[in-house]
Parts: structure tokens; C-alpha cells; sequence
């Protein structure tokens, strides 16, 4: 987890003295008169509306088919709560989501795997995690392990540091996967495996120097091609804060150099602005195409992803939920997985309930309550198995419009990172065959509206009042058909 946040704190504006703009102001607020005398004010309020922001205008074809909908927000990930965390009061919610991957970090230092004998020889012991990987399962999920932090008995300093020995460390990575993956031990297929989490945050690591996140990256390597006997499995990394280019670049010349297995890229964002998620895939996608013999192999995974790395009171709300949908409604086209941080809240110190954090649910104390955010990833499961064309978004309204049989549903979000912005928002449903249709629109607070609707041609429209930060899904059947 990213708490300093040092990407979004560059990107702050910085202050000006706005008594030197006095002048400035007088003239713009004399060519807005000069404006105004010459158009409506309907005129006046679609100038600066298009200057601020475009407002949707959806349009769904119910007849083209893109292909099944890919749905990389089927994976969640837990930070370090606690040393004891367990999963048990939340299996049976995250359950009924269908999570693929499960993620958890701290595997080394909470869960007290490695030691030492007599002999000063290296001893494992699997009991505290065992427990979480049988949760994992009971969720019908599969576990994603971060490997971190550096086990304290070979660490030549803290949990964050390098091992004294790194053959040890390369050790240690070998047995981890044999007793996950491997057939003697948990047996359990298609894990990945993740090398370290934010290395450049948690350890002060870089691609270069006496402290080389290449050196944790090579041994870990060398760990998992000596495993054996084990199922099939995935290694990659580095689970950087955010995206640096040199960062990418120099991992990814380092492995193709030297031969090193590298199934997946991962990285960590938090923003606000969606299309920060968008820009950093694409740019990934770019150093991926320097370097053809990854490309067409090397999974894009954002291995945490939210709106902001600190705790903050928009987790508890419908903020969070309306940002989770609009990420979500882009990264189908980027990347393969994203992890949903995280999934259950810590305690808080001063004891409420409800405290910014960013679980999708309550901590068990306070009844393992699920949030607006969970709620939300329960829409998105709810859209059908064929993506639709869809198009004519705005800058605070986007969506997904899928088809499963003959219901065409379409999720909806207006989400604006200032939490003030309403929409009114137009969907044409194109394609349709003349008849009559039920429409069931439900909100992200269960509010159900039913609308009869009627067309004599190939298309059908609707309006739907979206409040700021609100997620509607619109479910469409036909009833009658008129020939």
C-alpha cells in the first residue's frame, strides 16, 4: 500500500497570487456580458458546459457482439490488517462475486514460514498460512502471492531489507512454491506469484545500486525454475507504486537479457482520475512493444488498485462505489487483472465502525457489513456474458452494455472526482425489432423503476436521472414483438 502517495502529490497545483489576476478577472467578466447580450442564456450555459465537460449521450447496439466481456475486476486483495487475519466472516459475500484471485501480502514476516534449526540450516513451517489459503479456496478463488517481506531470519537487517545470503533467498522462493503449487503439497494450480510489493516504497528498492530490486528479481527467478514436481504457475512483478519508466524498461531489458522467466507485469494505482489508469497501461504497453519477445506473453496486472492510498471517508460511501465502476468500465480493454484493494477493514484505533478504510467490508468486530463498494462490484457481476457495442460517453458518464439471451443489460456510472455533477442522460437502444419492451432500472441503492416502452422502428430510447456518483444498471426485454 502506497500511504505517501507520492505520485498524486507532485501533480497538486501549485499556489498563485490571484490579487495580480484582479485586472484579468475584470475583462473576462466583461467579455461574458458582451456573451450574454448576444445569445440566450440556454446559449450562454452550453458554452461553458462544453468548456467544463461533455455531458453522455449513450447509444447501445443490441445486435453487435464484441465478444464475451472480459472481467478483470474478478480479483481482491488484502494488505496487512493483521498478523492473525483470517478471511472466515466474509467467505460465503465474496463468494457470491466470483473472485478468480485472491491477493496477500506480508506472507513472510506475518506468517512466521521461515526459521532455523540447531544446525543453523533453514526450517519451513506452513501452519499460520495454511489457513488463509483454505479461505481462499472456500471463496471458489484461486491465491495470487505477493512474496514479501524478506523472512527475518535471513534478512541482513529489517523485513524490507536484502538477505544476507541471497542463495537463501532464492531458497526460500523454491519451497514456497513447491509447497502452494507443488504435487506433495497444496497442489493447487495457476497460482502467481508476485516478487515483492512496492519495492520502490517498502525497502527504498531500484534497478540499479548496491540495494537492486534486478538482484531480489534474478534469485527468485532462479527459485522458481528449480522447483519440481509442481503444477503449472506464474512469476512475475515488480508491484511498483505507480508506473516509472525506468522502472519497466530496466526490468524488462534485465529478464529478456539474462533469459529470466517473466510471466506478468504488475503495478499499484491510486487516482481519482480514470484515465490515469487508461495512460499508464498504454504506456506499459509501449515498453512491451521495445522488447518483442514479451509482448505477446506478459500479462498486464494492476495488483491494488483505488482512488486514493490514504485512508479516506470516500471508501465508506458511494463515492468509492462510483469510482470502482467507472475504472472498472475501462480496464476490460487494458489489462488482464486488477486486484480490488482490499477486501476487509482493520480495527480502527478509535474504535468506530466506519473509518475511511478501504474494505469492501466492516471489520468482523462490527458484523462484517459490506460497503456501497461491494455492492458495486455485485452490479458489474451482474452484466451479461456478451460485451455490446456501445458508445457516446461523456466526461462523468461511461458504461458497459452486455447481452445474455435476449436481455440486454447496461451499467451505468456518473462519476465525477468533485462529487457534485448530475446528469440527465439519453440511452438509445438501436437495433431492436418493432414491439413492446419492460424496462428495470436499478440503482446502487436497490430503488427499482419499471418503464413500459414502446417502438414502431429499430430503435428505442430512454432517459435516466443519474445523481452525482450514482450507478444504475438498465435491464432490457422484449415482450411483444410486432411483425
Amino acid at each position: 500500500m502506497n500511504v505517501n502517495c507520492l505520485d498524486d502529490m507532485k501533480n497538486k497545483f501549485k499556489r498563485i497570487r490571484w490579487k495580480q489576476y484582479l485586472p484579468l478577472a475584470g475583462l473576462l467578466v466583461m467579455l461574458v456580458a458582451i456573451v450574454a447580450g448576444s445569445l440566450n442564456i440556454g446559449q450562454v450555459r452550453q458554452w461553458f458546459g462544453n468548456a467544463s465537460g461533455v455531458e453522455a449521450n449513450m447509444v447501445v447496439e443490441t445486435q453487435t457482439v464484441l465478444g464475451p466481456l472480459p472481467r478483470p475486476w474478478r480479483n481482491l486483495a488484502q494488505g496487512g490488517e493483521s498478523h492473525e487475519y483470517r478471511f472466515t466472516s466474509v467467505i460465503d459475500q465474496v463468494k457470491s462475486v466470483h473472485p478468480e484471485y485472491v491477493r496477500i501480502d506480508h506472507v513472510y514476516d506475518f506468517y512466521e514460514i521461515v526459521g532455523r534449526n540447531g544446525e543453523g540450516q533453514l526450517t519451513f513451517d506452513w501452519n499460520r498460512l495454511d489457513p488463509v489459503l483454505d479461505d481462499i479456496l472456500m471463496m471458489g478463488a484461486k491465491p495470487f502471492i505477493s512474496l514479501s517481506y524478506m523472512p527475518p531470519a535471513i534478512s541482513s537487517g529489517d523485513v524490507t531489507d536484502k538477505p544476507r545470503n541471497w542463495t537463501e533467498w532464492q531458497v526460500v522462493v523454491q519451497k514456497t512454491i513447491e509447497h502452494i503449487s507443488g504435487h506433495r503439497g497444496r497442489n493447487i494450480a495457476n497460482v502467481y506469484y508476485e516478487v515483492w510489493n512496492e519495492p520502490d516504497l517498502f525497502g527504498g528498492w531500484k534497478t540499479y545500486g548496491d540495494k537492486n530490486y534486478l538482484d531480489l528479481y534474478r534469485y527468485a527467478a532462479y527459485g522458481a525454475k528449480s522447483t519440481g514436481n509442481v503444477q503449472a504457475f506464474k512469476l512475475g512483478g515488480p508491484a511498483i507504486t505507480a508506473y516509472y519508466e525506468a522502472w519497466v524498461d530496466n526490468l524488462l531489458t534485465f529478464v529478456e537479457k539474462n533469459n529470466l522467466r517473466f510471466d506478468f507485469f504488475s503495478w499499484h494505482r491510486y487516482h481519482t482520475n480514470v484515465d490515469e489508469f487508461v495512460s499508464e497501461t498504454r504506456a506499459i504497453d509501449l515498453a512491451l512493444e521495445k522488447h518483442p519477445r514479451l509482448l505477446l506473453s506478459v500479462e498486464k496486472i494492476i495488483s491494488e488498485w483505488g482512488f486514493n492510498p490514504e485512508v479516506d471517508a470516500g471508501y465508506d460511501g458511494a463515492y468509492g462505489a462510483a469510482h470502482m465502476v467507472a475504472v472498472a468500465t475501462e480496464l476490460p480493454k487494458w489489462v488482464d487483472r486488477a486486484f480490488v484493494f482490499e477486501i476487509q477493514d482493520g480495527k480502527d484505533p478509535a474504535g468506530k465502525e466506519f473509518w475511511g478504510r478501504w474494505g469492501l467490508f466492516t471489520n468482523s468486530d462490527f458484523g462484517s457489513r459490506s460497503k456501497p463498494r461491494f455492492r458495486a462490484l455485485q452490479m458489474l457481476e451482474q452484466l451479461g456474458e456478451e460485451r455490446l457495442s456501445m458508445y457516446g460517453k461523456g466526461t462523468w458518464v461511461r458504461g458497459l452494455a452486455t447481452k445474455n439471451g435476449t436481455i440486454t443489460r447496461t451499467l451505468l456510472v456518473n462519476y465525477d472526482p468533485s462529487g457534485r455533477h448530475s446528469e440527465n442522460v439519453p440511452v438509445t437502444f438501436t437495433q431492436v425489432r418493432p414491439g413492446e419492451f419492460l424496462l428495470k432500472q436499478r440503482f446502487l441503492d436497490g430503488k427499482l423503476q419499471m418503464f413500459s416502452l414502446a417502438t414502431t422502428g429499430a430503435t428505442l430510447r430512454h432517459q435516466v436521472v443519474m445523481p452525482a456518483e450514482s450507478v444504475v444498471m438498465l435491464e432490457l426485454e422484449q415482450t411483444k414483438v410486432i411483425r
